[in-house]
């Protein structure tokens, strides 16, 4: 009997631990960033590329447009994403975007929030891309869990910000062609 009792009072800790750290936490913030040479232009053309997304976003499934004009200022899209075996939507907000500047989205989910900002700055050829995200658990639950996911999300963005200059580096679609000017034959 005094097994059961000490692991009841185990038990019981390790839950008001568990929902301790998610009220004292109730978000996660982290960034990535990485330097391509590459242009900023180019960078964000690659980045907005949608045939490109699966090559650099790890699950990326596909997009649908749910309102707005895809790639603006209020556009909504869905979001599939594969998650351990099983397709997760999540609804994507645009709120900011800058051309060649800054591309900012609020992401909605079941489980959580998420705020989440790429800015890149060039300067002599080459470009700086920073990611920063914020996450915030939608119930006590979830910021609990949150909470202990820091360094999993931390991990995932870096792979993927590591696999997308890895496609801005190597990639070869000319998204500025020069129009083709056709001299005047004179008769």
């Amino acid at each position: 009997m005094k097994f059961l009792k000490y692991l009841s009072i185990l038990i019981l800790l390790l839950v008001i631990v568990f929902f301790a750290k998610g009220l004292m936490t109730p978000s996660i913030s982290y960034d990535s960033q990485f330097v391509v040479n590459k242009s900023a232009a180019e960078t964000m053309a690659v980045m907005s590329d949608q045939s490109k997304i699966k090559d650099w976003l790890e699950g990326y499934i596909r997009t649908e447009l749910v309102s707005g004009t895809a790639g603006t200022v209020g556009a909504v899209s869905k979001i599939y994403v594969d998650n351990g075996g099983q397709e997760m939507a999540m609804k994507e907000t645009i709120k900011k975007f800058v051309s060649n500047q800054a591309i900012a989205m609020d992401f909605s989910m079941d489980f959580m929030e998420m705020e989440y900002e790429i800015t890149l700055d060039e300067s002599a050829g080459k470009t700086t891309v920073k990611s920063t995200s914020k996450v915030l658990g939608n119930g006590l639950f979830a910021q609990s869990l949150v909470s202990f996911m820091k360094g999993t999300m931390k991990k995932q963005e870096d792979i993927n910000m590591n696999n997308l200059k890895k496609v801005i580096e190597e990639n070869t679609t000319n998204y500025f062609p020069e129009p083709v000017v056709e001299e005047a034959v004179e008769m």
